[in-house]
C-alpha cells in the first residue's frame, strides 16, 4: 500500500481547498511575522549573547524548521518569491553557523551548555524537524544545499550516538528525529539513516538512567521510556511524543517488513481510537504533562487536547494505512481533520489554540489571591512562549492531499472526500464534492482497475450506482472508466459516549456526516448547561457562509429555574430552538461559554 504524494494531488475546490488557501495567503506569512517580533528568525544568526534580549529557547530551531518545511510545500505548489526568499534566508544562517563536524543548534551555539548532554533539551527534536524541512525544500525545488547540511548533522549524530556513543543519553526525551531519519532515508537511500531511527527506536526503554530518569519507574511513561517499543500496548505519557514515537514505529514496520512493531503500533492505535480519544478526536486530556490520562478519562472543560497531538494523530493514521487496509485510520483523519485539528485556526487564519477543549463556562475562569483555576483559554491567540502548534498547522494543510487516495496494486483507495485531481503513474482520477456541505460524491478515473471507497463508520445509510462488495469498510468497485456517483446520508444525528466515560453519563452530541456541532453564548445565551435535546430532535440545516459550512437549527428544550437553589419534583422544561455551529469555528465571535455535550432527555 502506497499514500500518493501531495505533489500528485490537487485540491480543486471546496471547504479544505479554502482552508488551503488561507494557510498559503494569510496563515503562513502570519506565523512567520510573529516568529520575527519574538526574535526566533533572528536567532538564526547565532549571534545572540548575555544580555541580550530575546534569549533563544532550546526549542526555536523546531519551531522555525516546521514553519520552513510549511513554506516548502506551497512552494512546491506556486511561485511566492518572498516567501522562498524568506526560507534561502534561514538555510544562508545555518550554513553560516553550522560547526565542521556538522552540529547544529541555536540554543547550544550561544547559551551555556554541552551539547548532547541534556536528554531534555530537544536537540534531537530540533533536529528532526530540521531534517524534515530539508527533505520538503529539496523535493519541493530540486535544490539540495540545504538537505546536504542536514545530512552532515545526521552523520554527526550517527557517529556520537551509535559509533562513538559519547552522548549523555542513548534516546531522544522529545520523539520526532526517528521518524524525520525515516524520511531522509526515503529521500536519499542512505541506510545509514534508518540504521540510526532504528537503533533510537529499539533502545528506548532498555537503559536504566533514562527510565529512572524522573525519579521512578512510574513516571518514565512521560516519554514513553517505561517499556521497550516492542512491548507498548497503551498510549501513554506526553501525547505529542507519544504519537510521534508511533509514527517512527509504523514507518519502521513498514520499511523492514517488522511484524513486531506492527503488531505495538496495531494495539496503541486501538487503545487510542477506542479509550482515549475524544469525539472531535482530540487526544491528550491532561494539562499537567498535556498527557494521556487513564482509559475513559475524558473531561470536558478541562481537557487540553494540544493541536499538535492530533495532528501527530493524523500522521500515524497516515502511516497506518500502509500497514493495515482497514478504513478504521482514514475514519480518524475525518474526525480528527474536521473537528480538533480545525479548531485551533481562526477563520481569519492569524490566531490559533493551543488547547482545545469541549466546554467552556466563563463563571470557572476567575482568580483568587492564590491565583486563577486552570482552565483552557478562552481566546485563541497569534503566538505562544511554546509555539509548537502555529507551524504545525502551516506544514499540514498543504500536504492534505496525502490523505485522500492510496495504491494497492491495481486498486485505488479513496479515502477522502475532497474535490479533487488525482495524476500519477498513468492513473488519472477526478472526484467532485461538496463534502461535507453535501454527502454528494462524484468518481470517475481511469488506469485504476479497482475503486475502493471509504464508508464512514458515522454512515448508516448511503447510495451507490455500481455494484460493490463492502469489505473492511471499503465499497470496492470494478472500475469501468464510466462516473461513479456515491450519496451518503448526511442527517444530523445524535452520539453518546461509552458509559464509562464518567464525564458523559446521560449527554449526548450532535454530529452531521464529520462534522461535530457545539452551542455557543452567541446564539443561545450563557446558560448553555441547562439545555436538554432528545436523540429524536427535529432539525434545520442552514449553510452559513462565514463559517463555510452548515449550521443547524435543533428543537430542544432548556430547563427552567424552580425558584430556590435546592427543590422538590420534577424539573420544567420550555420548548427552545438551539442553533448549533460546526465544533471548529467556536470562539471566533470573542470569548463566551461553549459546548459539546447536552443533556440528554431521549425516552
Amino acid at each position: 500500500m502506497r499514500n500518493f504524494s501531495y505533489k500528485e494531488v490537487e485540491l480543486v475546490s471546496g471547504y479544505l481547498k479554502n482552508k488551503q488557501e488561507l494557510n498559503e495567503t494569510v496563515t503562513i506569512n502570519a506565523v512567520y511575522d510573529r516568529f520575527e517580533e519574538t526574535g526566533r528568525i533572528k536567532a538564526f544568526n547565532c549571534d545572540w549573547k548575555e544580555g541580550d534580549e530575546q534569549k533563544p529557547h532550546h526549542f526555536w530551531d523546531s519551531d522555525v524548521a516546521k514553519w520552513m518545511e510549511g513554506a516548502a510545500y506551497i512552494l512546491a505548489r506556486r511561485r511566492d518569491d518572498e516567501l522562498e526568499r524568506r526560507v534561502e534566508s534561514l538555510i544562508d544562517c545555518i550554513e553560516a553557523n553550522q560547526g565542521e563536524d556538522g552540529y547544529f543548534n541555536i540554543y547550544y551555539t550561544v547559551c551555556a551548555g554541552e551539547r548532547f548532554t541534556n536528554r531534555n533539551d530537544h536537540e534531537l527534536y530540533c533536529a528532526g524537524h530540521l531534517f524534515e524541512a530539508a527533505v520538503a525544500y529539496a523535493q519541493a525545488t530540486g535544490r539540495e544545499r540545504f538537505l546536504k547540511l542536514m545530512e552532515k548533522y545526521a552523520h554527526y549524530i550517527y557517529k556520537v550516538f551509535v559509533l562513538e556513543k559519547s552522548a549523555g543519553f542513548v534516546t531522544p526525551g522529545h520523539e520526532e528525529i526517528e521518524l524525520a531519519l525515516v524520511r531522509l532515508y526515503r529521500y536519499t537511500r542512505n541506510k545509514e539513516y534508518l540504521e540510526l531511527a532504528s537503533f533510537f527506536i529499539e533502545q528506548r526503554g532498555r537503559h536504566e538512567k533514562e527510565i529512572m530518569a524522573f525519579g521512578s519507574r512510574e513516571l518514565a511513561d512521560y516519554n514513553q521510556s517505561h517499556l521497550p517499543v516492542r512491548e507498548q500496548r497503551e498510549a501513554v505519557g506526553h501525547a505529542v511524543r507519544a504519537v510521534y514515537l508511533y509514527c517512527a514505529m509504523a514507518d519502521l514496520a513498514f520499511e523492514l517488513e517488522d511484524e513486531g512493531l506492527k503488531e505495538a503500533c496495531l494495539a496503541l492505535f486501538e487503545d487510542i481510537a477506542g479509550r482515549k480519544m475524544y469525539v472531535t478526536g482530540g487526544l491528550g486530556s491532561c494539562y499537567l504533562g498535556e498527557c494521556f490520562s487513564k482509559p475513559f478519562n475524558l473531561p470536558n472543560s478541562q481537557a487540553y487536547n494540544e493541536t499538535c497531538a492530533g495532528i501527530g494523530l493524523m500522521f500515524f493514521c497516515l502511516r497506518m494505512q500502509k500497514l493495515d487496509n482497514r478504513s478504521a485510520y482514514a475514519d480518524v483523519i475525518e474526525r480528527v481533520l474536521y473537528n480538533g485539528v480545525l479548531s485551533a485556526l481562526s477563520l481569519d487564519g492569524r490566531s490559533f489554540f493551543y488547547e482545545n477543549p469541549l466546554e467552556i463556562t466563563c463563571l470557572e475562569h476567575f482568580s483568587s489571591i492564590f491565583g486563577p483555576l486552570r482552565f483552557p483559554a478562552l481566546s485563541r491567540a497569534q503566538s505562544f512562549e511554546c509555539s509548537c502548534c502555529p507551524p504545525n498547522i502551516n506544514r499540514l494543510l498543504p500536504v492534505l492531499g496525502e490523505y485522500i487516495y492510496a495504491q494497492d496494486g491495481d486498486a485505488i483507495y479513496i479515502n477522502q472526500f475532497v474535490s479533487s485531481i488525482l495524476k500519477a503513474d498513468g492513473i488519472c482520477l477526478r472526484q467532485e464534492t461538496n463534502y461535507p456541505i453535501d454527502g454528494k460524491i462524484s468518481v470517475q478515473a481511469s488506469g485504476a482497475a479497482v475503486l475502493k471507497i471509504r464508508i464512514p463508520s458515522w454512515c448508516e445509510k448511503f447510495t451507490l450506482n455500481r455494484p460493490y462488495t463492502l469489505k473492511n469498510g471499503y465499497a470496492e468497485i470494478i472500475n469501468d472508466g464510466g462516473r461513479i456517483e456515491l450519496e451518503l446520508d448526511m442527517t444530523p444525528f445524535a452520539v453518546r459516549a461509552d458509559a464509562r466515560v464518567q464525564a458523559d453519563v446521560n449527554k449526548l452530541c450532535i454530529q452531521a456526516g464529520p462534522v461535530v456541532y457545539c452551542a455557543e453564548w452567541a446564539d443561545n445565551g450563557d446558560n448553555l448547561h441547562a439545555l436538554c435535546l432528545s436523540s429524536d430532535f427535529k432539525c434545520k440545516i442552514e449553510y452559513d457562509p462565514s463559517i463555510g459550512l452548515n449550521a443547524l437549527e435543533i428543537s430542544g428544550f432548556e430547563a427552567c429555574s424552580q425558584g430556590g437553589l435546592y427543590t422538590r419534583g420534577r424539573r420544567e422544561l420550555k420548548e427552545k430552538k438551539i442553533r448549533l455551529i460546526p465544533y471548529n469555528a467556536f470562539a471566533n465571535r470573542g470569548p463566551g461559554d461553549m459546548l459539546v455535550w447536552f443533556n440528554d432527555i431521549t425516552r
